[in-house]
């Protein structure tokens, strides 16, 4: 099975993510050669994943395990796009970092399972809903690292950075809970039911939304604060959309329990 090899062949990406984010960091000017080495990285991680998607025959986003495995992939696109567009030096070491945290997990606790899916994940919807979310809880991620980093140095350089990727994480995140609302009609017979998982969603997504609107109001004043806390706030909302919600009472009677 794929999912054998998993150790060795992380332990590789995690390798050639490390040596691209050192080199980035070391350098002043925008490094073709850091580019070059982390999209190789990432290419070797979404190999793997091709490959575990066709020895299970089916996609690798049913469990936790799985999911975790999609987040460490697109953290590193969103690093390695964060660095290319804005050039913050640092930003791939800290997508290298949160990448080798989730494989860590992954190799410790890897829930994966067997290759069968449940009637309501052979859907149309699954792949792209699935894929979509995970894509924007990692742009999502890197604006709130770099928010973090601003609300403590106080600085406004981030400001452009910042916006862009949470506007380009709520976008994806939109899509997201609609393909998830077709998905649930397709699945249960109804577009929303306001299930524990759905409840969250819903709490990330306006947060978010309401960092994007207060921005214009608060960005050049003392109380910017209130804007990075919100996308803080927003970040830690979406960890208990994705996973927190499993160690709820509720989570025993949920739609969203697959495992």
């Amino acid at each position: 099975m794929a999912w054998n090899i998993f150790p060795l062949w992380a332990g590789i990406v995690m390798l050639i993510a490390a040596t691209a984010s050192i080199w980035a960091a070391m350098k002043r000017e925008r490094s073709t050669v850091a580019i070059a080495t982390m999209a190789l990285a990432i290419l070797a991680m979404g190999g793997f994943i091709a490959l575990l998607w066709a020895t299970l025959e089916r996609p690798p986003l049913r469990t936790m395990g799985e999911t975790r495995l999609w987040y460490s992939f697109f953290i590193l696109v969103s690093g390695l796009f964060t660095y290319s567009r804005w050039h913050y030096r640092w930003i791939m070491l800290f997508a290298t970092v949160l990448a080798g945290v989730f494989i860590i997990i992954n190799i410790a606790k890897p829930e994966i399972h067997d290759q069968t899916l449940m009637p309501a994940l052979q859907s149309l919807w699954f792949v792209p809903h699935v894929s979509v979310y995970m894509f924007s809880y990692s742009l999502l991620g890197c604006a709130t690292l770099l928010s973090v980093v601003a609300l403590v140095r106080k600085s406004t350089d981030m400001d452009m950075a910042i916006e862009r990727l949470l506007y380009a994480g709520l976008a994806f995140l939109s899509v997201g809970m609609l393909t998830g609302a077709l998905w649930a009609k397709d699945a249960w017979g109804a577009y929303w039911s306001w299930d524990p998982k759905e409840s969250w969603a819903a709490a990330t997504w306006g947060l978010y939304l309401t960092a994007i609107h207060l921005a214009p109001s608060v960005m050049n004043t003392s109380r910017r604060w209130v804007y990075h806390t919100i996308i803080l706030l927003g970040f830690l909302a979406l960890q208990m959309c994705w996973y927190g919600v499993n160690y709820l009472p509720s989570a025993a009677t949920s739609v969203h329990t697959y495992s």
